[in-house]
């Protein structure tokens, strides 16, 4: 199973932590690279009065957004699905666990960002602000300056908005979809710097749950176990 940093949050697209196995290969990865910045590069859009307005309704609805917690479906590009639980207690905490058999995690402490591979028994990191992670994991959300909504579009009842990094676009792109009616966040995509896509879409969110702290710092399974 293709289970990444960049597949989660969203979030992470400027990570990639694929087992060395089941890395893309060279040529395929090159030319999917070329087609992500190729995209990236046409800019950002001219935005309309109605896109401000929506644009302003989704940073005062994740801004609201103090804690979370959902079961979600994830869908990576060649169609394998898992389900797991995603909690985050903003600022800066996120977790991420995979139901069995797959046992990896992901955990944000709120400075690190954090991945367990439970079939290499090792974790990777990497700073929270490095990764897209952080645009929602930070205090305050703001849809520019160092991101740039690159496409806004509207469909059925939802509203689809496109970020990037401002100062490189070329690592990824974190498509966030919103339900309008009533208006709440129900899934995402994430589009990484390999041109491989992944959508997690949330089950019964819960939103301003009680959390507990404890679960947001990363410990490591396998020190756990030779303890034991």
């Amino acid at each position: 199973m293709r289970t990444t940093l960049t597949a989660v949050l969203a979030l992470t697209a400027t990570l990639s932590l694929l087992p060395p196995l089941l890395a893309p290969q060279p040529a395929l990865a090159a030319a999917k690279t070329a087609a992500v910045k190729a995209s990236a590069a046409k800019g950002a859009p001219a935005l309309t009065d109605q896109d401000r307005a929506d644009l302003k309704q989704v940073e005062d609805y994740l801004n609201g957004i103090t804690s979370l917690k959902s079961e979600f479906l994830q869908v990576t590009d060649d169609g394998k699905a898992t389900r797991g639980t995603f909690s985050l207690l903003r600022p800066g905490r996120m977790r991420i666990d995979y139901e069995p058999p797959v046992r990896n995690f992901i955990v944000a402490d709120g400075s690190f960002v954090y991945f367990w591979d439970a079939e290499l028994k090792e974790q990777s990191n990497a700073p929270i602000g490095s990764t897209l992670a952080d645009f929602l994991l930070r205090p305050q959300i703001v849809l520019s300056g160092d991101v740039t909504v690159t496409d806004i579009t509207r469909d059925g009842g939802t509203l689809e908005v496109t970020l990037v990094q401002t100062k490189d676009p070329g690592l990824g792109r974190l498509t966030l979809v919103f339900e309008q009616h009533p208006f709440a966040l129900r899934k995402w995509r994430v589009l990484d710097a390999q041109g491989l896509t992944t959508q997690v879409a949330l089950m019964s969110p819960e939103f301003g749950v009680t959390l507990d702290p404890g679960q947001f710092y990363f410990r490591d399974p396998g020190r756990r176990r030779e303890r034991d």
